[in-house]
């Protein structure tokens, strides 16, 4: 019966996807490997041993050869007879299977000029077979209820001369090859794909893992040599100037960098432990800035190279079952294996999108929104907690912040505790005062980083015209500076004092478009942020008692002229709403005198001369409206030589888009507000004599918030971090949106929140709020934030834990955003330290860059570690 998986990685006929290095190891000589241990104190990992060897049943090697392919398959099974002091071990077509981290310290033992001598001198491989490393791609599937793999190696997905070399390795039937596993790969492979294995299915594998192994000092001569003769000289120089191994120079014990990898500046591709790029798939350039942020972070680089898999939580039902830490663990591994060539992260992105769906597809995404969830997946697939406890957070009750907020973080940690916790979870003190009842409330929360706002240290220009809700002035446009960062209370105070506002007076804001006001603008506590440079302002002066008032909204629309096949005329909407205050009693009549106030100022003096060529463009005598106004008396002497408005005017009832005309108003017909409404929205016709009459070029001024020819240019903002982290700390009310429920009250308010650092973690991360988003806009700041790279010191903003150990931090990573809100880019700056140098990490491109440039306007997320 044939025993062959079923492939389901990729179509037969089409080359696999490339490998980001997913459970990437290196395939070395068991005796190389062996020399490198010191055995009198070396407690590494033991060896998985297995057997691939030719037999006559499927479970063989065996070519497939035929026209469209040739592919090398064969099975490894676990040999548990064999040990790592087998004598078999010594023989020539033994190898070891070591991880990244194995391989490195492999390499830097050989370093070690002691050592370097006695390997030269007993080294069972000759000078040719010293050669570079070189990827063998493989594609393995388990076979369920046996420690059977099934190994395929095809031309497909290969180099030729690398599938040469591979099929001199295992395609020769003369004498078995053993595979010891020091990487734990094997092991991992089995459990992630078991995992995936339907509870009915017994022997048949349903998916293939492909596995990039480096190949380090396989020559064409597979014979063992029992001594190498090399002359003094050779050694003395090997002691000079270390041992190159597979292209990787070893000097004095630590891996270095080759100057020849240096060219104009730029590391080709980067290079060696930790200095390799990520290709661009497709817009993933903030996945890529993010990862290399997380990558070389100190401590999450010790662990991902260790034995994490044991931590790996599979019955976290907030976490992964493990998928995502292990595809990030194999990233990072090949992140910091000792390669030139970018890695592709093509599988890590696919478990990404898989469950992360918002992260699919090849759309421009938030480096920290991915971080986010990057951070908070990890912890939940490496939470070493199996059974999380219920508990109920108890109030402060006047208790010692101290006792409260250990008594928080306790709790914290009996459901959360995983080596994100221990490295990059603080807590915070939150303290919500109730605004009725004075009621406090103190809670201790955790959090994974700081989101910070940016405060403003320049006044932002804006121009919002004034209009009358009486007639009694003309509009008037003022030109104010309010605090870029500030609220609304800002520009209405700023207002009220340019226009001379009346204390009786008030103010009613108002965003206009189309002819039509879209929205009021009547929280004073929504940030003018919100305020697009190129919107357009009303602000309507209203007497203080009539502030809650019904109101009627008069929008505007007159006869046009367009050509179409022959001269056409239609109703076009223009000019700028006009507001008056409704009495209680209401009809047609009383709209019409209250219209003709308002437009009082803007009627002509009868000395005004000719009407202009344009008027006469706007005007119609064959006005389409029927005209059954009925005449208007006023006693009010501005409104006296109105009696012929219904050859000026026509009113109708219309919804507040002016969509929509509803009824005609009758002069001596009773109006009434629709139902839980405040405005009465009036549409009205202007005939051909009221726009002769009334200069409506006054209406048609509203001028844009800012516009850029008339001022000059703007200087950057600029601001510090403390300065970000003060407006992160201060006390502000909670948004109308944002109320809290007062456990006193035994109702929503709108309290106080003051928040307090109480508890800093190890790895701090913060998060420079640059992006803004409303129901109208999405804006980002520009703002350069001056943070400190060698010592932030946040002893002055800890509320509490006075006796951990420091306060002070040092940057080593930024990711970085350039561009707007429609398209950017991502890039990300990374300090090493064993060369003390930054470097600049785009995307696939790694080049060294001076510390004097990190600080730009388009640093998003600064990683910060404790010193």
């Amino acid at each position: 019966m044939d025993e062959s998986p079923v492939e389901i990685c990729s179509p037969a006929d089409q080359p696999p996807p490339a490998s980001d290095g997913d459970h990437q190891a290196y395939l070395v000589p068991y005796r190389w490997w062996r020399d490198a241990q010191d055995p009198e104190t070396d407690n590494g990992p033991r060896g998985v041993p297995y057997s691939a060897s030719q037999t006559s049943t499927s479970y063989g090697m065996k070519f497939i050869n035929n026209i469209f392919s040739s592919d090398l398959v064969f099975n490894l099974r676990r040999d548990d007879d064999l040990g790592d002091d087998d004598e078999e071990s010594s023989r020539s077509r033994c190898y070891a299977l070591i991880g990244s981290d194995l391989w490195s310290q492999a390499l830097k033992r050989h370093s070690d000029s002691d050592l370097t001598t006695k390997k030269i001198e007993s080294s069972s491989f000759t000078d040719d077979e010293m050669i570079d490393v070189y990827p063998l791609m493989m594609r393995i599937s388990v076979m369920r209820e046996t420690n059977i793999f099934l190994i395929k190696i095809s031309k497909r997905d290969n180099a030729v001369e690398n599938y040469k070399k591979a099929s001199k390795i295992f395609g020769v039937d003369s004498e078995p090859v053993r595979i010891w596993d020091f990487s734990g790969q094997t092991n991992l492979i089995l459990m992630n794909e078991w995992n995936r294995f339907p509870q009915n299915c017994h022997q048949r594998a349903d998916q293939e893992v492909l596995l990039e192994v480096q190949v380090y000092a396989i020559s064409e001569n597979m014979t063992c040599k029992s001594e190498v003769k090399k002359d003094d000289s050779a050694s003395d120089q090997s002691k000079m100037n270390g041992f190159s191994l597979g292209g990787s120079p070893v000097c004095n014990g630590s891996l270095g960098y080759v100057d020849s990898t240096l060219q104009n500046g730029n590391v080709k591709g980067g290079g060696p432990f930790g200095l390799r790029g990520l290709e661009n798939l497709g817009n993933t350039c903030f996945m890529n800035s993010a990862i290399q942020c997380l990558a070389h972070t100190p401590k999450l680089v010790d662990y991902f190279h260790g034995d994490y898999s044991k931590e790996i939580n599979l019955t976290n039902p907030l976490g992964l079952k493990g998928e995502l830490a292990l595809a990030f663990g194999d990233l990072l591994r090949s992140l910091w294996a000792p390669e030139r060539t970018p890695v592709v992260p093509r599988v890590f992105k696919a478990k990404l999108a898989r469950f992360a769906p918002q992260f699919s597809g090849f759309n421009q995404h938030d480096s920290q929104e991915l971080l986010a969830f990057l951070l908070d997946g990890l912890h939940e697939d490496l939470n070493r907690v199996k059974h999380k406890p219920y508990v109920e957070a108890k109030d402060a009750s006047g208790r010692p912040d101290e006792e409260v907020a250990d008594e928080y973080w306790g709790n914290h940690l009996a459901r959360n505790d995983s080596i994100i916790v221990d490295i990059c979870q603080g807590q915070y003190k939150s303290t919500l005062v109730c605004p009725v009842c004075s009621k406090v409330s103190i809670t201790f929360d955790p959090f994974m980083y700081l989101s910070l706002p940016l405060p403003s240290t320049t006044m932002r220009t804006m121009t919002i015209t004034i209009f009358s809700t009486d007639g009694s002035i003309e509009p008037s446009a003022y030109t104010i500076n309010v605090p870029k960062f500030g609220k609304l209370r800002d520009l209405i105070r700023a207002l009220s004092t340019a226009s001379s506002l009346r204390n009786d007076e008030s103010l009613l804001i108002a965003e206009v478009y189309a002819n039509c006001i879209i929205r009021f603008l009547d929280e004073p506590s929504d940030s003018i942020s919100l305020i697009r440079d190129e919107d357009r302002l009303a602000a309507y002066r209203l007497p203080k008692d009539a502030e809650r008032a019904p109101q009627v909204v008069f929008v505007h629309q007159r006869m046009e002229e367009y050509y179409i096949l022959g001269k056409r005329t239609s109703w076009k909407g223009f000019g700028v709403p006009l507001i008056a205050i409704l009495p209680d009693v209401v009809d047609g009549s009383t709209i019409q005198k209250l219209f003709l106030k308002l437009v009082n100022p803007f009627k002509r003096s009868k000395d005004t001369g000719p009407v202009d060529d344009q008027d006469r463009c706007n005007s119609n005598p064959n006005d389409a409206v029927p005209q059954t106004v009925a005449d208007s008396e006023s006693t009010d002497d501005a409104v006296e030589e109105t009696t012929d408005s219904e050859d000026e005017f026509q009113f109708y009832l219309t919804d507040e888009k002016s969509k929509i005309m509803q009824c005609k108003l009758e002069m001596d017909e009773p109006v009434s507000l629709p139902e839980l409404q405040k405005h009465l929205y009036v549409l009205v016709c202007w005939q051909s004599k009221a726009l002769e009459q009334y200069d409506s070029n006054l209406l048609n001024t509203l001028p844009e918030i800012y516009k850029f020819r008339l001022f000059p240019r703007r200087p950057q903002d600029s601001c510090t971090l403390y300065a970000c982290l003060e407006a992160f700390l201060k006390e502000e009310p909670l948004g109308p949106e944002d109320m809290w429920f007062c456990p006193s009250c035994k109702k929503p308010q709108q309290a106080s929140k003051k928040l307090d650092l109480w508890r800093l973690p190890e790895v701090l991360v913060i998060h420079l709020k640059r992006f803004s988003y409303s129901r109208y806009m999405k804006n980002k700041l520009e703002t350069l934030v001056d943070f400190p790279i060698h010592d932030l010191d946040l002893s002055t903003y800890i509320a509490g834990m006075p006796e951990q150990a420091s306060n002070n931090y040092r940057l080593y990573a930024v990711s970085n955003h350039y561009g707007n809100m429609g398209g950017g880019h991502y890039t990300a700056y990374v300090y090493d330290e064993r060369e003390n140098r930054w470097y600049d990490f785009d995307d696939r491109s790694v080049s060294p860059i001076a510390e004097e440039s990190i600080k730009t306007s388009a640093a998003y997320v600064l990683f910060y570690r404790r010193t």
